[in-house]
């Protein structure tokens, strides 16, 4: 399959991983569902390593293992807590501004440099993020932009973005000492530890909430390893940006998911301003 096919793939069960999120934080803290986001998927990523070829782990991969695993502990949990603040619609697209931030962080971490047609795409992104707030306008014109760093759960999706760009430069990095599918396991793995103890301090202190359908926790894992799988994979055949900007197409799916699963209201902004952004990352793509 080509980096293409892969990337929408990767968009797909990226957006299913967030519904199924978000449905589980109706029962399970952001810590919980974190946590299953990554422990759930080993069942489908560890039976791998009976068939794929592993090859000599050099210090690169340990090296870049850390940074990512550890990073994206902090992400995963950021993340759902954003879903779970604020609607799934206006939240989710945040991550749109990952390929803005890629345009800095591609070049510093791997020498990738898209080229000049990112303004313009950078643009459209920031118009995007100012239509998915239009609702606002009557408190004045700049209200909308505010709102995004005043919304508890866009501000902290904005941070998430920010840290997806550095960790997606390091997956590659990994995958280069390795092999996309034996650095998808390795990086789930990694995070999946890290959560454990976090998840059985906050049950041992009574701090979290566990309970509902464990298969909807299972559902966030399968979609969450799949996305891993082919994201891996398409970023070892081309541009991390590339891959990226394909895959927050997930923010379309995702509104309209808020929308029709969860009631969500505003659907037509949202989506208008979720369209636009889409338009800016394609447009970075198409560079």
């Amino acid at each position: 399959m080509s980096w293409l096919g892969l990337a929408f793939l990767t968009a797909f069960f990226e957006s299913g991983k967030d519904v199924f999120g978000k449905k589980s934080l109706e029962k399970n803290d952001e810590f919980v569902v974190a946590g299953a986001w990554r422990i759930f998927a080993l069942p489908f990523l560890l039976p791998l390593l009976l068939v794929i070829d592993i090859p000599p782990l050099e210090a690169g991969f340990w090296w870049a293992l850390a940074v990512s695993g550890g990073v994206n502990i902090v992400t995963a949990i950021l993340y759902m807590r954003a879903i779970r603040l604020s609607d799934l619609s206006l939240t989710v697209p945040m991550v749109s501004f990952t390929p803005l931030f890629l345009l800095v962080t591609s070049p510093l971490l791997l020498g990738e440099r898209p080229g000049p047609a990112g303004i313009g795409g950078i643009l459209l992104i920031v118009l995007g993020s100012y239509l998915l707030n239009l609702q606002r306008k009557g408190q004045g014109f700049l209200a909308p932009f505010r709102a995004l760093f005043s919304e508890p759960g866009p501000r902290l999706m904005l941070l998430v973005a920010l840290l997806w760009s550095i960790t997606a430069n390091v997956d590659k990095i990994g995958l280069r000492h390795s092999s996309p599918l034996l650095w998808a396991i390795a990086v789930n793995s990694a995070i999946a530890c890290g959560m454990v103890p976090v998840i059985l301090y906050r049950r041992a202190t009574r701090r979290g909430r566990i309970g509902g359908n464990p298969g909807i926790l299972m559902a966030t894992g399968f979609c969450g390893a799949m996305t891993s799988l082919s994201q891996m994979t398409a970023i070892s055949l081309t541009l991390v940006p590339h891959v990226i900007a394909i895959k927050r197409t997930s923010t379309l799916l995702s509104v309209l998911w808020g929308h029709f699963l969860f009631g969500e209201r505003d659907i037509r902004k949202r989506l208008a301003g979720a369209a636009v952004m889409l338009a800016g990352v394609l447009l970075i793509l198409l560079e």
